[in-house]
């Protein structure tokens, strides 16, 4: 897979599929999993968009930064991608730790901006205690310890008993994640706050939330779209990875916001 080194040495693998003259669509994984997250999605949205999925660095195939960071150094991971590709505008969408990296974009960014989807995030996740805890845990005992409580906020039990395949491949993504990437991502999300900035994102936004979502609620996700201007909302039927729980009414959802002209 092609990857493009950042300013700070580090680097990110990606793939660009899908015709070269297709609008650009930037697909951005949630904390603990890849790219291939998107993987549902992407028979629907080679079709129609040119998709330049990548691992956000400490996950998946990119490289495992050296020193911490905040989740503007997400974002400008992004632009240096599109940079790396020659990409001047793009239509982006991320999930949980990907959509607080498009809040970011959204902001600081919206020349590169077309239209951007925010799903199964916040722009607050607090209290940091929780996070202090989880990286304790996880410099303890490895991504193993963590591996039954995530899984449980991720998908409904439901879902868990009827789709145990899909369940399985989300489980090995969390097993594989470096520990010391996860780490790293989890104190920049405990150290992020982007509430009083969602006024400023003027690119058309689609916000997704999960009705059963344990990790960012749907209450965080109505927040947003009430503080960006003209944002729309929608709920779906599943828990925090609803690109995968509810993946024919997450699919059609974004297919229709980015196929809409106004």
């Amino acid at each position: 897979m092609p990857t493009i080194t950042t300013d700070d040495g580090v680097r990110i693998d990606y793939s660009l599929e899908g015709a070269a003259d297709a609008p650009v669509l930037v697909l951005s994984n949630s904390l603990g999993t890849d790219r291939a997250m998107w993987d549902p999605q992407m028979a629907a949205l080679r079709a129609r968009f040119r998709v330049l999925r990548y691992d956000t660095r400490g996950h998946g195939a990119s490289g495992v930064p050296a020193q911490p960071y905040l989740v503007d150094r997400l974002g400008r991971d992004v632009l240096a991608l599109l940079d790396g590709c020659g990409i001047a505008r793009a239509h982006f969408c991320g999930l949980s730790m990907g959509g607080m990296t498009g809040m970011w974009l959204g902001r600081e960014a919206p020349a590169r901006l077309d239209r951007l989807v925010l799903c199964n995030t916040a722009a607050r996740i607090g209290p940091p205690e929780v996070w202090d805890k989880r990286v304790e845990t996880v410099r303890a005992s490895g991504m193993e310890a963590i591996v039954p409580g995530v899984i449980e906020r991720w998908f409904t039990a439901p879902f868990r008993a009827r789709e145990p395949a899909a369940v399985a491949r989300i489980v090995a993504m969390l097993r594989a994640t470096p520990p010391a990437g996860y780490v790293a991502a989890c104190l920049a999300i405990r150290d992020m706050d982007q509430r009083a900035q969602l006024a400023a994102i003027r690119a058309p936004t689609l916000v997704i939330a999960g009705e059963s979502d344990l990790a960012t609620p749907a209450a965080d996700g109505r927040f947003a779209a009430e503080q960006i201007p003209g944002a729309r909302f929608v709920a779906l039927a599943a828990a925090h990875l609803s690109n995968i729980e509810a993946a024919a009414e997450f699919t059609a959802a974004l297919l229709g916001f980015l196929d809409a002209t106004a």
